[in-house]
């Protein structure tokens, strides 16, 4: 394996403009937030002061409580132990609980986390930094997580849901002989399949099926894995439940920076409502306030007041942050510096400052998160003889496609010749024009544009004529494509991390350790 790019996420067309002017500190307010030496500094004195003893007390027993049937490494264990200590802090990402992690982009935001941490190490020797993978067991949307994808198949899993998925116990475990067939003859198949069945084990819900997959993967690396359906950390954040509940703050303070991004950039990732909290029982429902009372809505389920703040206080694990509220209630529980996430997240992490400092929170640095795409030396052997670039698909392709079809082509040429000359004449016209009659004038500005617009459809047709006659090229340029965009989308999004695995074990998550860039979001292409 051999990386031979490293493209800016600046250079990319598709990534949201939002996330390259953050990047960029072209957003007032989060200059402080982006990834630096300086602003890791200040983040962590801003976190010590606020994160007490108590908290990593808390947190400990909780750690200890959430990953005692797993085999810890001992470098998981040096973790856990540092997290008492007020030196001791952490790097987090977060995820769904995707089956078998879902699409590869799972690991790569955690192997960015566990690199950071090795960097600020580096940095800062008299501090520690532990990797933190947060689950999102809360969530209920199942049909997004109840799949992943090879090469060669899709993988699915059928189960009741509608309430907490980390909940859900495991019945539908006919996927995996399928997989069997799939990946038995592979290089390191049998690992893999070893590894399936060790976490899918009929009766396993998706919470323990996922951590024992990413304790298995990470173990080594000393990550940490928290599940944020828990009493005891839930308990912490009562009393920011409550305030959310009376006077909806989230939304309130949110307000100035939601409306600033959607006026600049047409609209934000997630709307806050009035109450960003869902009531976890059987199903997860949102919790809505009508006025006079606090209703559960598609249930029968209704409070007064005093009786939600009741149920608040005796039950806090019946409550759960929507996405918004989610990364307030991970901030407070853990002792966080930064946070790893795809320009999704990142997108609406930016709407929380306001609320964060409502809260005399410290907002922590973001960063979004590398990407990766590995391509066959066939592949890219391709896409040279074509004389492309792979910056090239990454652009706008089929503006590529249609100029490599029409390339050096004699009839293009003398079109633009003629079209040129065109310009130049009406332009000869239109000044003589001028001297006369307005509505001659003005005719000879329409005869210009029309004639014009005859070209432009003589151009047209010649490019529908050249796919044609250039049916071969064209084929090999859409199959070029697919082989670099898998379902049209990008890679990392599409295939499972088990396509690669197969072939290179577990020196494929060295690699892609090894080229992660830590300071900066980049696109990491590598050949294999």
């Amino acid at each position: 394996m051999k990386t031979i790019n490293k493209i800016s996420f600046q250079d990319i067309q598709s990534i949201p403009q939002l996330v390259k002017d953050f990047l960029n500190q072209d957003i007032e307010g989060f200059e402080d937030k982006i990834f630096s030496i300086e602003n890791f500094l200040q983040q962590i004195h801003l976190k010590n002061s606020s994160f007490s003893l108590e908290k990593r007390k808390s947190l400990v027993n909780v750690l200890n409580h959430q990953l005692s049937d797993l085999k810890l490494s001992s470098k998981q264990k040096e973790n856990i132990e540092n997290l008492k200590l007020p030196n001791t802090f952490t790097i987090t990402t977060g995820h769904q609980l995707n089956l078998f992690s879902g699409p590869a982009f799972f690991v790569y935001k955690i192997l960015q986390t566990v690199k950071t941490c090795t960097y600020l190490k580096d940095n800062f020797p008299a501090f520690n930094f532990v990797p933190v993978y947060w689950m999102a067991s809360e969530d209920h949307d199942f049909a997004e997580i109840n799949h992943f994808k090879t090469e060669n198949n899709y993988y699915e899993i059928n189960e009741k849901s509608g309430g907490a998925v980390g909940r859900i116990h495991i019945n539908d475990i006919s996927f995996i002989s399928e997989f069997e067939k799939e990946f038995k003859d592979s290089i390191f198949g049998m690992e893999l399949i070893l590894m399936l069945k060790e976490s899918y084990k009929a009766g396993n819900t998706l919470t323990e099926a996922i951590k024992i997959l990413v304790n298995r993967l990470f173990s080594e690396f000393g990550l940490l894995i928290v599940d944020g359906d828990s009493k005891e950390l839930k308990t912490q954040v009562k009393e920011i439940f409550k305030d959310e509940l009376l006077n909806f703050s989230l939304h309130k303070t949110s307000k100035e920076k939601v409306d600033f991004l959607t006026g600049k950039y047409g609209k934000v990732q997630v709307n806050p409502r009035e109450i960003n909290l869902f009531y976890l029982s059987e199903t997860r429902d949102r919790i809505d306030f009508d006025g006079k009372k606090y209703n559960v809505l598609d249930t029968s389920k209704s409070f007064t007041e005093e009786e939600i703040l009741n149920e608040l206080e005796n039950y806090p694990e019946k409550f759960s942050p929507n996405a918004l509220m989610r990364p307030v209630y991970q901030e407070y529980v853990l002792p966080n510096l930064a946070y790893i996430g795809g320009n999704a997240e990142i997108m609406y992490w930016l709407e929380l400052k306001d609320y964060f400092a409502k809260l005399n929170m410290p907002f922590p640095i973001l960063i979004p998160r590398n990407s990766m795409l590995f391509l066959k030396e066939k592949t890219l052997g391709k896409i040279q003889k074509l004389d492309l670039k792979i910056e090239d698909f990454f652009e706008n392709f089929t503006t590529i496609i249609n100029h490599k079809i029409i390339e050096d082509n004699s009839i293009l040429k003398l079109l633009d010749e003629k079209e040129n000359l065109l310009v130049t004449n009406f332009s000869e016209l239109k000044s003589v024009a001028e001297t006369t009659e307005k509505s001659f004038g003005n005719m000879v500005k329409a005869e210009e544009v029309r004639q014009l617009k005859s070209f432009n459809r003589m151009k047209k047709r010649l490019l529908h004529a050249e796919k044609i006659k250039q049916s071969e090229l064209l084929e090999r340029l859409e199959n070029l494509f697919l082989d670099v965009h898998p379902a049209k989308n990008w890679q990392e999004r599409v295939y499972n991390f088990s396509v690669f695995f197969a072939d290179f074990g577990y020196s494929w998550l060295e690699t892609c350790l090894e080229e992660m860039v830590v300071q900066e979001s980049k696109l990491i292409i590598v050949a294999i």
